[in-house]
Protein backbone atom coordinates (compact mmCIF):
# COMPACT_ATOMS: atom_id res chain seq x y z
CA UNK A 1 0.00 0.00 0.00
CA UNK A 2 3.10 1.96 0.61
CA UNK A 3 4.74 1.70 -2.57
CA UNK A 4 1.40 2.29 -4.49
CA UNK A 5 1.11 5.28 -2.58
CA UNK A 6 4.41 6.30 -3.71
CA UNK A 7 3.84 5.66 -7.29
CA UNK A 8 0.38 7.53 -6.91
CA UNK A 9 2.47 10.57 -5.39
CA UNK A 10 4.99 10.75 -7.78
CA UNK A 11 2.58 9.88 -10.50
CA UNK A 12 1.06 13.49 -9.36
CA UNK A 13 3.98 15.36 -8.91
CA UNK A 14 5.81 14.74 -12.43
CA UNK A 15 2.49 15.07 -14.52
CA UNK A 16 2.65 18.25 -12.73
CA UNK A 17 6.14 19.24 -13.52
CA UNK A 18 5.19 17.71 -17.48
CA UNK A 19 2.78 20.59 -17.55
CA UNK A 20 3.75 22.97 -16.24
CA UNK A 21 6.91 22.46 -18.44
CA UNK A 22 4.85 22.32 -21.16
CA UNK A 23 3.42 25.35 -21.00
CA UNK A 24 6.84 27.35 -20.16
CA UNK A 25 7.10 30.44 -19.12
CA UNK A 26 3.56 31.28 -19.92
CA UNK A 27 1.89 30.49 -16.82
CA UNK A 28 3.89 32.96 -14.58
CA UNK A 29 3.71 35.64 -17.53
CA UNK A 30 -0.07 35.29 -16.69
CA UNK A 31 -0.03 35.38 -13.47
CA UNK A 32 2.46 38.19 -13.72
CA UNK A 33 0.50 40.66 -16.03
CA UNK A 34 -3.19 39.74 -15.19
CA UNK A 35 -4.03 40.16 -11.77
CA UNK A 36 -5.05 43.71 -11.69
CA UNK A 37 -8.50 42.58 -11.33
CA UNK A 38 -9.71 40.30 -8.21
CA UNK A 39 -11.77 38.07 -10.29
CA UNK A 40 -9.26 37.93 -13.13
CA UNK A 41 -6.64 37.06 -10.42
CA UNK A 42 -9.18 34.59 -8.64
CA UNK A 43 -10.23 32.53 -12.25
CA UNK A 44 -6.35 32.44 -13.40
CA UNK A 45 -5.31 30.92 -9.62
CA UNK A 46 -7.70 28.39 -10.44
CA UNK A 47 -6.29 27.92 -14.49
CA UNK A 48 -2.71 27.67 -13.21
CA UNK A 49 -3.49 25.31 -10.54
CA UNK A 50 -5.76 22.83 -12.81
CA UNK A 51 -2.35 23.13 -14.73
CA UNK A 52 0.42 22.54 -12.53
CA UNK A 53 -2.02 20.21 -10.35
CA UNK A 54 -1.14 22.03 -6.88
CA UNK A 55 -2.61 24.85 -4.87
CA UNK A 56 0.65 24.77 -2.68
CA UNK A 57 2.79 25.37 -5.36
CA UNK A 58 0.76 28.40 -7.03
CA UNK A 59 0.76 30.14 -3.49
CA UNK A 60 4.05 29.49 -2.89
CA UNK A 61 4.69 30.73 -6.83
CA UNK A 62 2.58 34.06 -5.56
CA UNK A 63 4.61 34.73 -2.71
CA UNK A 64 7.97 34.84 -4.76
CA UNK A 65 6.07 37.11 -6.38
CA UNK A 66 5.14 39.26 -3.66
CA UNK A 67 8.88 39.02 -2.44
CA UNK A 68 10.23 40.78 -5.73
CA UNK A 69 7.35 43.69 -5.09
CA UNK A 70 5.96 42.29 -8.92
CA UNK A 71 2.27 41.82 -7.04
CA UNK A 72 0.66 43.22 -3.78
CA UNK A 73 -1.28 41.62 -1.36
CA UNK A 74 -4.29 41.81 -2.28
CA UNK A 75 -3.82 41.30 -6.05
CA UNK A 76 -2.51 37.66 -4.47
CA UNK A 77 -5.58 36.98 -2.48
CA UNK A 78 -7.82 36.44 -5.41
CA UNK A 79 -5.15 34.23 -6.59
CA UNK A 80 -4.84 32.57 -3.58
CA UNK A 81 -8.41 31.82 -3.25
CA UNK A 82 -8.53 30.59 -7.32
CA UNK A 83 -5.65 28.59 -6.65
CA UNK A 84 -8.09 26.56 -3.73
CA UNK A 85 -10.55 25.79 -6.27
CA UNK A 86 -8.50 24.83 -8.92
CA UNK A 87 -7.03 21.80 -6.85
CA UNK A 88 -9.87 20.03 -6.99
CA UNK A 89 -9.94 19.25 -10.64
CA UNK A 90 -7.44 16.11 -9.36
CA UNK A 91 -9.83 14.27 -7.45
CA UNK A 92 -12.71 14.81 -10.54
CA UNK A 93 -9.57 12.74 -12.63
CA UNK A 94 -9.46 10.29 -9.80
CA UNK A 95 -13.12 9.78 -9.39
CA UNK A 96 -13.05 8.84 -13.20
CA UNK A 97 -10.76 6.05 -12.69
CA UNK A 98 -9.28 5.72 -15.51
CA UNK A 99 -6.89 2.74 -14.04
CA UNK A 100 -7.29 0.68 -17.05
CA UNK A 101 -5.88 2.61 -19.65
CA UNK A 102 -2.70 2.85 -17.58
CA UNK A 103 -0.46 0.96 -18.09
CA UNK A 104 -0.69 2.29 -21.70
CA UNK A 105 -0.12 5.66 -20.71
CA UNK A 106 2.79 4.57 -18.71
CA UNK A 107 3.92 2.83 -22.33
CA UNK A 108 3.28 5.92 -24.37
CA UNK A 109 4.72 8.59 -22.29
CA UNK A 110 8.12 6.28 -21.68
CA UNK A 111 8.15 5.95 -25.55
CA UNK A 112 7.99 9.68 -25.83
CA UNK A 113 9.92 11.17 -23.03
CA UNK A 114 13.23 8.49 -24.09
CA UNK A 115 12.76 8.53 -27.73
CA UNK A 116 11.55 12.24 -29.24
CA UNK A 117 13.99 14.79 -29.91
CA UNK A 118 11.81 17.98 -29.14
CA UNK A 119 11.41 19.36 -25.76
CA UNK A 120 8.05 20.07 -25.63
CA UNK A 121 7.42 16.39 -26.93
CA UNK A 122 9.07 15.25 -24.28
CA UNK A 123 7.33 17.32 -21.75
CA UNK A 124 4.10 15.95 -23.44
CA UNK A 125 5.44 12.32 -22.88
CA UNK A 126 5.87 13.11 -19.39
CA UNK A 127 2.73 14.64 -18.46
CA UNK A 128 1.04 11.35 -20.01
CA UNK A 129 3.49 9.29 -18.04
CA UNK A 130 2.65 10.81 -14.96
CA UNK A 131 -0.80 10.35 -15.53
CA UNK A 132 -0.29 6.91 -15.87
CA UNK A 133 1.85 6.66 -12.75
CA UNK A 134 -0.80 7.81 -10.79
CA UNK A 135 -4.23 6.12 -11.35
CA UNK A 136 -1.35 2.89 -11.78
CA UNK A 137 -0.09 4.01 -8.29
CA UNK A 138 -4.21 4.67 -7.18
CA UNK A 139 -5.49 1.30 -9.00
CA UNK A 140 -2.86 -0.55 -6.54
CA UNK A 141 -3.15 1.19 -3.74
CA UNK A 142 -6.34 0.67 -3.69
CA UNK A 143 -6.26 -3.14 -4.38
CA UNK A 144 -4.05 -3.29 -1.46
CA UNK A 145 -6.77 -1.84 0.95
CA UNK A 146 -8.80 -4.80 0.32
CA UNK A 147 -8.12 -6.67 3.12
CA UNK A 148 -9.44 -4.80 5.20
CA UNK A 149 -12.85 -5.48 4.32
CA UNK A 150 -12.54 -8.78 6.30
CA UNK A 151 -10.98 -7.11 9.54
CA UNK A 152 -13.68 -6.58 11.87
CA UNK A 153 -11.64 -3.58 13.58
CA UNK A 154 -11.87 -1.70 10.83
CA UNK A 155 -15.09 -2.02 9.65
CA UNK A 156 -16.35 -1.56 13.12
CA UNK A 157 -14.30 1.51 13.46
CA UNK A 158 -15.89 2.75 10.21
CA UNK A 159 -19.31 1.67 10.52
CA UNK A 160 -19.54 3.86 13.95
CA UNK A 161 -17.24 6.69 12.75
CA UNK A 162 -19.33 9.98 13.18
CA UNK A 163 -16.81 11.82 15.68
CA UNK A 164 -16.48 15.50 13.61
CA UNK A 165 -13.16 15.94 15.24
CA UNK A 166 -11.76 13.14 14.84
CA UNK A 167 -12.38 12.80 11.39
CA UNK A 168 -11.12 16.50 11.28
CA UNK A 169 -7.90 15.46 12.85
CA UNK A 170 -7.14 12.84 10.84
CA UNK A 171 -7.17 14.92 7.71
CA UNK A 172 -4.89 17.59 9.42
CA UNK A 173 -2.44 14.61 9.96
CA UNK A 174 -2.66 12.86 6.93
CA UNK A 175 -2.15 16.30 4.98
CA UNK A 176 0.47 17.00 6.81
CA UNK A 177 2.62 13.69 6.14
CA UNK A 178 1.44 13.97 2.42
CA UNK A 179 2.11 17.44 1.84
CA UNK A 180 -0.55 17.34 -1.15
CA UNK A 181 -4.39 17.99 -0.68
CA UNK A 182 -4.86 16.16 -3.64
CA UNK A 183 -3.21 13.08 -2.92
CA UNK A 184 -4.40 12.92 0.58
CA UNK A 185 -8.34 13.64 -0.46
CA UNK A 186 -7.06 10.56 -3.25
CA UNK A 187 -6.07 7.64 -0.75
CA UNK A 188 -10.04 8.69 0.76
CA UNK A 189 -11.21 8.13 -2.47
CA UNK A 190 -9.31 5.08 -2.76
CA UNK A 191 -10.33 3.70 0.39
CA UNK A 192 -14.31 4.74 -0.82
CA UNK A 193 -13.43 2.90 -3.95
CA UNK A 194 -13.53 -0.31 -1.61
CA UNK A 195 -16.66 0.68 0.14
CA UNK A 196 -14.49 1.39 3.03
CA UNK A 197 -14.82 4.88 3.26
CA UNK A 198 -19.27 6.26 4.15
CA UNK A 199 -19.64 10.29 3.15
CA UNK A 200 -20.28 11.57 6.50
CA UNK A 201 -17.02 10.56 8.07
CA UNK A 202 -15.28 11.23 4.74
CA UNK A 203 -16.71 14.61 5.06
CA UNK A 204 -14.84 15.75 8.19
CA UNK A 205 -11.64 14.29 6.75
CA UNK A 206 -11.95 16.11 3.71
CA UNK A 207 -12.14 19.27 6.17
CA UNK A 208 -9.34 18.31 7.71
CA UNK A 209 -6.97 17.53 4.72
CA UNK A 210 -8.19 21.68 3.32
CA UNK A 211 -6.33 22.94 6.62
CA UNK A 212 -3.84 20.94 6.89
CA UNK A 213 -3.12 21.42 2.78
CA UNK A 214 -1.46 25.23 4.48
CA UNK A 215 1.44 23.33 5.56
CA UNK A 216 3.74 23.82 2.62
CA UNK A 217 3.38 27.11 2.03
CA UNK A 218 3.59 28.09 5.70
CA UNK A 219 6.67 26.35 5.93
CA UNK A 220 7.82 27.64 2.72
CA UNK A 221 7.19 31.53 4.18
CA UNK A 222 9.34 30.88 7.55
CA UNK A 223 12.40 33.27 5.64
CA UNK A 224 10.48 35.28 3.71
CA UNK A 225 9.09 39.26 3.43
CA UNK A 226 6.14 39.92 5.99
CA UNK A 227 3.77 40.31 2.89
CA UNK A 228 4.59 36.86 1.95
CA UNK A 229 3.60 35.59 5.20
CA UNK A 230 0.78 37.18 5.16
CA UNK A 231 -0.28 35.75 1.50
CA UNK A 232 0.64 32.13 3.74
CA UNK A 233 -1.75 32.88 6.24
CA UNK A 234 -4.58 34.16 3.53
CA UNK A 235 -4.07 30.31 2.71
CA UNK A 236 -4.55 29.08 5.71
CA UNK A 237 -7.57 31.55 6.96
CA UNK A 238 -9.35 30.06 3.27
CA UNK A 239 -9.30 26.70 4.62
CA UNK A 240 -10.00 27.42 8.21
CA UNK A 241 -13.01 29.40 7.64
CA UNK A 242 -14.09 26.80 4.79
CA UNK A 243 -13.88 24.15 7.68
CA UNK A 244 -15.85 26.16 9.93
CA UNK A 245 -18.40 26.27 7.69
CA UNK A 246 -18.86 22.70 6.55
CA UNK A 247 -18.35 20.68 9.86
CA UNK A 248 -21.31 22.65 11.56
CA UNK A 249 -23.38 22.41 8.01
CA UNK A 250 -22.29 18.56 7.69
CA UNK A 251 -23.39 17.79 11.39
CA UNK A 252 -26.94 20.19 10.77
CA UNK A 253 -27.64 20.01 7.69
CA UNK A 254 -28.20 16.70 5.31
CA UNK A 255 -25.37 17.70 2.81
CA UNK A 256 -24.01 14.23 2.86
CA UNK A 257 -27.19 12.30 1.86
CA UNK A 258 -28.68 14.61 -0.80
CA UNK A 259 -25.20 14.25 -2.63
CA UNK A 260 -25.49 9.91 -1.54
CA UNK A 261 -28.57 10.28 -3.45
CA UNK A 262 -27.76 12.49 -6.47
CA UNK A 263 -24.41 10.57 -7.11
CA UNK A 264 -24.02 6.87 -7.35
CA UNK A 265 -20.04 6.27 -7.52
CA UNK A 266 -18.83 6.96 -3.98
CA UNK A 267 -15.47 8.34 -5.58
CA UNK A 268 -17.63 11.45 -7.32
CA UNK A 269 -19.25 11.86 -4.14
CA UNK A 270 -16.08 12.67 -2.42
CA UNK A 271 -14.88 14.78 -4.93
CA UNK A 272 -18.44 17.12 -5.02
CA UNK A 273 -18.15 17.49 -1.52
CA UNK A 274 -14.71 18.38 -1.83
CA UNK A 275 -15.94 21.15 -5.02
CA UNK A 276 -18.38 22.17 -2.69
CA UNK A 277 -16.10 22.92 0.19
CA UNK A 278 -13.46 25.47 -2.09
CA UNK A 279 -16.14 26.82 -4.17
CA UNK A 280 -18.50 28.33 -1.19
CA UNK A 281 -15.98 29.02 0.51
CA UNK A 282 -14.33 31.19 -2.24
CA UNK A 283 -17.83 32.69 -3.54
CA UNK A 284 -18.38 33.88 0.02
CA UNK A 285 -14.52 35.10 0.59
CA UNK A 286 -13.88 37.23 -2.86
CA UNK A 287 -16.29 40.13 -2.48
CA UNK A 288 -14.44 40.25 1.13
CA UNK A 289 -10.88 40.40 -0.40
CA UNK A 290 -9.92 43.99 1.35
CA UNK A 291 -11.35 42.55 4.95
CA UNK A 292 -9.18 39.23 4.46
CA UNK A 293 -6.09 41.31 3.67
CA UNK A 294 -7.13 43.45 7.01
CA UNK A 295 -7.27 40.71 9.23
CA UNK A 296 -3.77 39.34 8.14
CA UNK A 297 -2.12 42.54 9.31
CA UNK A 298 -3.47 41.73 12.67
CA UNK A 299 -2.30 38.63 12.90
CA UNK A 300 1.02 40.01 11.52
CA UNK A 301 1.74 43.40 12.31
CA UNK A 302 3.38 45.75 10.20
CA UNK A 303 7.41 45.95 10.92
CA UNK A 304 9.28 48.98 11.12
CA UNK A 305 11.29 48.24 8.13
CA UNK A 306 8.24 47.67 6.13
CA UNK A 307 7.40 51.41 6.27
CA UNK A 308 11.01 52.10 4.22
CA UNK A 309 9.50 50.16 1.25
CA UNK A 310 8.71 53.56 -0.55
CA UNK A 311 10.58 56.21 -2.13
CA UNK A 312 10.99 59.38 0.10
CA UNK A 313 11.99 62.16 -2.03
CA UNK A 314 10.92 61.23 -5.53
CA UNK A 315 7.53 60.93 -6.43
CA UNK A 316 6.64 58.72 -9.45
CA UNK A 317 2.92 60.15 -10.03
CA UNK A 318 4.23 63.79 -10.41
CA UNK A 319 5.12 65.73 -13.73
CA UNK A 320 8.76 65.65 -14.50
CA UNK A 321 10.26 68.89 -12.29
CA UNK A 322 12.94 71.06 -13.43
CA UNK A 323 16.31 70.01 -14.13
CA UNK A 324 17.21 71.25 -11.17
CA UNK A 325 14.86 69.65 -8.43
CA UNK A 326 15.17 66.25 -10.23
CA UNK A 327 18.77 66.24 -9.71
CA UNK A 328 18.47 67.06 -6.52
CA UNK A 329 15.44 64.29 -5.35
CA UNK A 330 17.40 61.48 -7.11
CA UNK A 331 20.40 62.56 -5.55
CA UNK A 332 18.81 62.57 -1.64
CA UNK A 333 17.12 59.36 -2.92
CA UNK A 334 20.79 57.88 -3.64
CA UNK A 335 22.94 59.22 -0.15
CA UNK A 336 19.52 57.57 1.27
CA UNK A 337 20.27 54.25 -0.21
CA UNK A 338 23.58 54.89 0.61
CA UNK A 339 23.32 55.25 4.39
CA UNK A 340 21.41 51.75 4.33
CA UNK A 341 24.13 49.95 2.68
CA UNK A 342 26.56 51.80 5.60
CA UNK A 343 24.32 50.53 8.28
CA UNK A 344 24.36 46.88 6.86
CA UNK A 345 27.91 46.98 6.78
CA UNK A 346 28.13 48.39 9.99
CA UNK A 347 25.83 45.33 10.41
CA UNK A 348 27.97 42.59 8.92
CA UNK A 349 30.92 43.99 10.83
CA UNK A 350 29.62 43.55 14.04
CA UNK A 351 28.76 39.85 13.38
CA UNK A 352 32.71 39.32 12.77
CA UNK A 353 33.75 40.95 15.48
CA UNK A 354 31.60 39.31 18.22
CA UNK A 355 31.07 36.28 16.31
CA UNK A 356 27.47 36.66 17.30
CA UNK A 357 24.39 36.31 14.26
CA UNK A 358 22.02 38.34 16.61
CA UNK A 359 21.71 41.01 14.01
CA UNK A 360 21.51 38.97 10.98
CA UNK A 361 17.56 39.44 10.61
CA UNK A 362 17.88 43.62 10.41
CA UNK A 363 20.60 43.25 8.03
CA UNK A 364 18.16 40.80 6.00
CA UNK A 365 15.44 42.99 6.18
CA UNK A 366 17.52 46.29 5.30
CA UNK A 367 18.89 44.42 2.80
CA UNK A 368 14.90 43.88 0.91
CA UNK A 369 14.88 47.59 1.22
CA UNK A 370 17.95 48.63 -0.67
CA UNK A 371 17.00 46.26 -3.40
CA UNK A 372 13.55 47.72 -3.67
CA UNK A 373 15.35 51.34 -3.70
CA UNK A 374 17.86 50.21 -6.42
CA UNK A 375 14.47 48.76 -8.44
CA UNK A 376 12.55 51.92 -8.01
CA UNK A 377 15.17 54.37 -8.61
CA UNK A 378 16.94 52.74 -11.57
CA UNK A 379 13.36 52.43 -12.67
CA UNK A 380 12.45 55.80 -12.54
CA UNK A 381 16.13 57.24 -14.12
CA UNK A 382 15.16 55.18 -16.87
CA UNK A 383 12.44 56.92 -17.39
CA UNK A 384 13.89 60.97 -16.88
CA UNK A 385 16.72 59.92 -19.58
CA UNK A 386 14.47 59.48 -22.09
CA UNK A 387 12.93 62.81 -21.50
CA UNK A 388 15.14 66.10 -23.27
CA UNK A 389 17.75 67.02 -20.29
CA UNK A 390 20.55 69.51 -20.18
CA UNK A 391 23.67 67.38 -20.83
CA UNK A 392 24.85 68.34 -17.01
CA UNK A 393 21.98 66.61 -16.30
CA UNK A 394 21.61 63.93 -18.23
CA UNK A 395 25.22 63.28 -17.14
CA UNK A 396 24.23 63.14 -13.45
CA UNK A 397 21.51 60.71 -14.07
CA UNK A 398 24.00 58.03 -15.72
CA UNK A 399 26.53 58.52 -12.89
CA UNK A 400 23.87 58.12 -10.62
CA UNK A 401 22.28 54.89 -11.90
CA UNK A 402 25.86 53.61 -12.19
CA UNK A 403 26.28 54.27 -8.83
CA UNK A 404 22.81 52.58 -7.35
CA UNK A 405 24.26 49.62 -9.52
CA UNK A 406 27.10 49.22 -6.95
CA UNK A 407 25.69 50.28 -3.78
CA UNK A 408 23.33 47.61 -4.29
CA UNK A 409 26.32 45.01 -5.24
CA UNK A 410 28.20 46.56 -1.87
CA UNK A 411 24.63 45.73 -0.05
CA UNK A 412 25.10 42.20 -1.58
CA UNK A 413 28.95 41.98 0.13
CA UNK A 414 27.47 42.86 3.28
CA UNK A 415 24.75 39.82 2.96
CA UNK A 416 27.69 37.43 1.92
CA UNK A 417 30.03 38.32 4.83
CA UNK A 418 27.06 37.46 7.18
CA UNK A 419 26.20 34.52 5.77
CA UNK A 420 30.06 33.19 5.36
CA UNK A 421 30.36 33.83 9.10
CA UNK A 422 27.02 32.18 9.86
CA UNK A 423 28.77 29.38 7.71
CA UNK A 424 31.51 28.59 10.02
CA UNK A 425 29.59 29.13 12.90
CA UNK A 426 27.24 26.24 12.10
CA UNK A 427 30.28 24.39 11.52
CA UNK A 428 31.48 24.77 15.33
CA UNK A 429 35.04 26.80 13.74
CA UNK A 430 34.71 30.54 14.83
CA UNK A 431 37.57 32.29 12.88
CA UNK A 432 41.12 32.58 15.29
CA UNK A 433 41.75 35.88 16.76
CA UNK A 434 44.59 36.07 14.37
CA UNK A 435 41.66 35.61 11.63
CA UNK A 436 39.48 38.22 12.84
CA UNK A 437 41.91 40.74 13.87
CA UNK A 438 43.00 40.69 9.67
CA UNK A 439 39.37 40.77 9.04
CA UNK A 440 38.33 43.62 11.01
CA UNK A 441 41.27 45.54 9.81
CA UNK A 442 40.61 45.62 6.23
CA UNK A 443 36.94 46.17 6.94
CA UNK A 444 37.74 49.59 8.70
CA UNK A 445 39.96 50.48 5.78
CA UNK A 446 37.26 49.36 3.26
CA UNK A 447 34.27 51.63 5.22
CA UNK A 448 36.68 54.36 5.40
CA UNK A 449 36.94 54.62 1.41
CA UNK A 450 33.17 53.72 1.32
CA UNK A 451 32.52 56.94 3.26
CA UNK A 452 34.91 58.73 1.46
CA UNK A 453 33.56 57.65 -1.91
CA UNK A 454 30.35 58.67 -1.03
CA UNK A 455 30.85 62.16 0.19
CA UNK A 456 32.25 63.00 -2.94
CA UNK A 457 29.37 61.42 -4.96
CA UNK A 458 27.30 63.43 -2.60
CA UNK A 459 29.44 66.55 -2.49
CA UNK A 460 31.32 66.20 -5.91
CA UNK A 461 33.96 67.75 -4.23
CA UNK A 462 36.75 65.97 -6.34
CA UNK A 463 40.13 66.65 -7.20
CA UNK A 464 43.52 65.32 -8.49
CA UNK A 465 44.53 64.73 -5.14
CA UNK A 466 41.29 63.48 -3.78
CA UNK A 467 41.42 60.51 -7.06
CA UNK A 468 45.08 59.61 -6.28
CA UNK A 469 44.69 58.98 -2.37
CA UNK A 470 41.75 56.91 -3.66
CA UNK A 471 43.68 55.03 -5.79
CA UNK A 472 46.00 54.39 -2.74
CA UNK A 473 43.26 53.17 -0.36
CA UNK A 474 42.04 50.71 -3.21
CA UNK A 475 45.66 49.28 -3.66
CA UNK A 476 46.07 49.10 0.27
CA UNK A 477 42.74 46.98 0.63
CA UNK A 478 43.80 44.81 -1.83
CA UNK A 479 47.47 44.03 -0.52
CA UNK A 480 45.91 43.12 2.52
CA UNK A 481 43.56 41.13 1.59
CA UNK A 482 46.44 38.98 -0.26
CA UNK A 483 48.73 39.50 2.90
CA UNK A 484 45.75 37.87 4.92
CA UNK A 485 45.25 35.16 2.64
CA UNK A 486 49.07 34.08 2.81
CA UNK A 487 48.74 34.19 6.64
CA UNK A 488 45.39 31.85 6.06
CA UNK A 489 47.66 29.70 3.96
CA UNK A 490 49.99 29.46 6.73
CA UNK A 491 47.67 28.35 9.59
CA UNK A 492 46.12 25.86 7.03
CA UNK A 493 49.38 24.62 6.85
CA UNK A 494 49.84 24.03 10.26
CA UNK A 495 46.84 22.81 11.10
CA UNK A 496 45.23 25.34 12.89
CA UNK A 497 42.39 25.57 10.78
CA UNK A 498 39.82 23.34 8.80
CA UNK A 499 39.75 23.60 4.97
CA UNK A 500 36.34 24.81 5.00
CA UNK A 501 36.30 27.62 7.55
CA UNK A 502 39.21 28.45 4.92
CA UNK A 503 36.86 28.55 2.03
CA UNK A 504 34.52 31.40 4.36
CA UNK A 505 37.69 33.01 4.54
CA UNK A 506 38.62 33.88 1.56
CA UNK A 507 34.76 34.61 0.31
CA UNK A 508 34.77 37.26 2.86
CA UNK A 509 38.34 38.73 1.40
CA UNK A 510 37.13 38.29 -2.19
CA UNK A 511 33.98 40.59 -0.47
CA UNK A 512 36.30 43.29 0.71
CA UNK A 513 38.15 43.59 -2.50
CA UNK A 514 35.21 43.63 -4.39
CA UNK A 515 33.50 46.39 -1.91
CA UNK A 516 36.82 48.61 -2.20
CA UNK A 517 36.33 48.47 -5.90
CA UNK A 518 32.63 49.73 -5.87
CA UNK A 519 33.26 51.94 -3.80
CA UNK A 520 36.35 53.49 -6.20
CA UNK A 521 33.49 53.18 -9.25
CA UNK A 522 31.42 55.27 -6.60
CA UNK A 523 33.84 58.25 -6.72
CA UNK A 524 34.71 57.64 -10.46
CA UNK A 525 30.36 58.27 -11.40
CA UNK A 526 31.07 61.39 -8.85
CA UNK A 527 33.98 63.14 -10.41
CA UNK A 528 33.45 61.78 -14.10
CA UNK A 529 33.83 65.59 -15.60
CA UNK A 530 37.29 66.00 -13.38
CA UNK A 531 38.78 62.71 -14.49
CA UNK A 532 37.80 63.56 -18.12
CA UNK A 533 39.93 66.78 -17.94
CA UNK A 534 42.78 64.80 -16.17
CA UNK A 535 42.98 62.79 -19.10
CA UNK A 536 42.56 65.37 -21.96
CA UNK A 537 45.45 67.05 -19.86
CA UNK A 538 47.27 63.70 -20.56
CA UNK A 539 46.53 63.70 -23.97
CA UNK A 540 47.64 66.67 -24.38
CA UNK A 541 51.04 66.26 -22.77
Amino acid sequence: MFGSLGLFLFGMKYMGEGLELAAGPKMKDLLETLTRNRVMGFLLGALVTIVIQSSSATTVMVMGFINAGIMDLAQATGVIFGANIGTTITSVLIALDVSGIAPVCICLGAVLMLYTKKKRTSYIGQVILGFGLLFQGLHSMSTAMSPLKDSPAFLNFITNAKNPALGFIVGVILCAIIQSSSAAVGVVQALALQGLMPLHFAAFIICGINVGSSTPPILSSFNARNNAKRAAVIYLMFNVVGAIIFIPFTILLPITSVIERLVPSAMFQISVYHILFKVVTGLILLPLTNLVVKWTYRIIPKQAHENAFRLEYIDKNMQVASPAVVTLQVGREVERMGKLVRQNLERAQTIVRTQNMTGVQQLRDTEDVIDYLASEITEYLTTINATEMPASVSRYMTSAFNAVNDLERIGDHAVVISGQNETSLEAGEPYSEEAKEDLLEIFDQDLQLFDITLELFSRHSFTPEVWVDIRKRERRITKKASKAQAHHMDRLKAGQCSFEKGLTFVEILDSFVRIANHSVNIAEEGGSDVLNGMMRTENNA
